[in-house]
């Protein structure tokens, strides 16, 4: 039995503990398990727990609630107890210290008392060591044989994620068909029957804590070789089922624990652990979905005190699940392969239902130098895309212009990494497009576009975002305005002579006054190389007449007054805006 292997392995620590807690005069502590909102129901539970365990006891908690606890204990030796009983899933995952001061009149067992409580047996070595910078894998006990009974107290203690992956698991089996809801009814209680029978069993329609191991082991043959088992990071405060076959790990960058691929799988895991609020979680939300390893494809749920997501594309598939609680927030993240989605959804299955934490949570200082750079965020890499460029605003309604070739195949349009927006309309010969977004914007400035011809060898300037949108404000780039045609003489271009980069491409190019004489086109635009410092931009004229022609009522001027060089770059500030392109 369960209760002989636990006090049959801790009669040294016993004397001990008890001799320590007597010695120094501290309060003896108690493992709080449950609480019943009426006596019948305190008792019923207290049935089922004495049954696998000694040292139980019932207490009065008052406001008509009954109390289940454990005990007393030394309190040194109290924690280790604790973690052994939730590891083993004897007791609930929710089960906590409390002291014996909390309890009021004791009613189990019959005639025990608080004032003469004493210690009572440490849990045997759990394998969970104190804080240190590698989380240790702990080995499971043997599971005792059981009578019905047993094996309905057994049951009680499930937690939802597990009873739901025993229905998972009958499913598999062909033996229940009903709704994954953790509740075992008629429905489920037949299922284990069938189930029971078939594979040589007692039928009772309640699995022991043995068939229930035989029955998940089944489920889980597909996961030989990914060596699923406990693991608890100790500084990170979770325990958690993981593939060690498959990942190890690796460091810590606060908030997460890292556990990268030990061998050609590229799966991956993160324990997440931090302290915080509401308006944190709300804040990691955010920070998760900007990350490369969460693909902004698939479904996301977000609630006061929780939230999941889950991102996919063609090479990975990401789930994570996140929660606070006292004010600690905790979670994890697989990161799997594409392709593999059986053995995938069994390993976030066996993680979701063997979740538990502990007390410890992360020190937001657990930080290295490898962690910190401008793409990362805590060692992690920021989703980037695959192409930055510019472009500009041309009305109130926030309609950019920009390079058409940038936008052409582009699976997500952003602009200045926030707002969503699609390709209205494009011009491909023009070789300029227009982007609408997709919700209402107020641009601080919209371009002036020139009409009629400037002046050759005047001095233009580019805004734009020639260095990949690493900076935040576009980049004023000097040249000059060196023909009002084309390479072949197209009136719908124009020469200028800069050194333009190409996250350039799709900026305004304006005269010294601030007007927009036309818009800057990718070097690839012209089917030959051009030399270094010639550039191509489509017209003022023809960029208006693309814009009339698309519904957008545009701005024009005949010139302006030549503006400061600080006026000028403020003024095309308010106008440019970074294009970014995304898979």
């Amino acid at each position: 039995m369960m209760r002989s292997f636990l006090l049959g392995s801790a009669t040294a620590l016993l004397i001990a503990g008890g001799a320590f807690a007597q010695g120094t005069g501290q309060e003896l502590v108690y493992i709080q398990i449950e609480a019943q909102p009426s006596l019948t129901q305190a008792e019923a539970a207290l049935r089922g727990y004495a049954a696998r365990l000694d040292n139980v006891n019932g207490f009065s908690l008052g406001s008509g609630w009954y109390g289940i606890a454990l005990g007393p204990y030394a309190p040194d030796s109290a924690g280790a107890l604790l973690r052994e009983l939730r590891l083993t899933g004897i007791i609930p995952r929710d089960s906590y210290l409390a002291s014996s001061s909390e309890y009021r009149d004791q009613f189990w067992p019959v005639g025990a008392g608080l004032s003469t409580a004493q210690p009572v047996p440490q849990a045997p070595d759990t394998g969970l060591s104190p804080a240190t910078d590698t989380p240790e894998v702990v080995t499971r006990p043997e599971i005792a044989e059981e009578t019905p009974r047993q094996a309905r107290a057994s049951e009680a203690l499930l937690s939802r994620g597990e009873r739901e992956l025993l229905q998972v698991a009958l499913q598999w089996s062909g033996h229940y068909n009903a709704a994954i809801d953790g509740a075992f009814g008629a429905g489920t209680r037949n299922a284990m029957a069938e189930w029971q029978a078939a594979n040589g069993y007692q039928v009772t329609g309640v699995l022991t804590s043995a068939q229930r191991a035989d029955l998940i082991g089944a489920y889980n043959a597909v996961l030989e070789g990914l060596d699923m088992a406990r693991v608890s990071d100790s500084r990170a405060g979770i325990e958690i089922e993981m593939p060690t076959g498959v990942v190890s790990f690796d460091r810590y960058e606060a908030p997460f624990a890292l556990y990268e691929p030990s061998g050609d799988l590229q799966a991956r895991v993160l324990l997440i652990s931090q302290p915080g609020d509401r308006k944190t979680l709300a804040g990691l939300y955010e920070i998760m979905q900007t990350l490369e390893i969460v693909p902004p494809t698939g479904p996301r749920e977000r609630g006061r005190d929780s939230f999941s997501i889950t991102g996919q594309n063609a090479r990975i598939v990401s789930h994570t699940e996140v929660a606070l609680r006292e004010g600690h927030i905790k979670g994890w993240t697989l990161i799997w392969p594409s392709g593999d989605e059986e053995r995938r959804e069994r390993v976030a299955a066996m993680m979701k239902a063997s979740f538990a934490t502990t007390a410890a949570v992360l020190d937001p200082a657990s930080v290295t130098d490898e962690g910190q750079a401008v793409d990362l965020v805590s060692g992690l890499k920021i989703r980037q895309p695959i192409a930055t460029v510019s472009g500009f605003f041309v009305d109130a309604g926030g309609a950019v212009v920009t390079s058409a070739e940038a936008v052409a195949s582009c699976g997500r349009i952003t602009l200045d990494d926030i707002y969503d927006a699609s390709v209205a309309a494009t011009d491909a010969e023009l070789g300029v497009a227009v982007l609408r977004p997709e919700q209402a914007l107020a641009p601080r400035g919209v371009a002036n576009l020139r009409s009629g011809t400037p002046r050759l060898k005047t001095e233009i300037a580019v805004a734009g975002y020639p260095f990949g949108g690493v900076l935040s404000a576009p980049t004023l780039t000097y040249g000059s305005l060196e023909d009002s045609r084309g390479l072949g003489g197209e009136e719908t271009l124009a020469r200028v002579a800069l050194a333009a980069q190409p996250g350039d491409a799709g900026g305004p190019v304006l005269d010294a006054g601030g007007a927009v004489l036309g818009m800057l086109l990718p070097a690839a635009q012209s089917a030959r190389q051009l030399p270094a410092g010639v550039a191509l931009a489509a017209d003022a004229d023809a960029l208006k007449a693309f814009l009339d022609a698309s519904g957008v009522r545009s701005s024009g001027t005949a010139g302006q007054d030549m503006l400061a060089p600080e006026d000028l770059a403020a003024a095309a500030t308010k106008m440019t805006v970074k294009v970014s392109c995304w898979d």
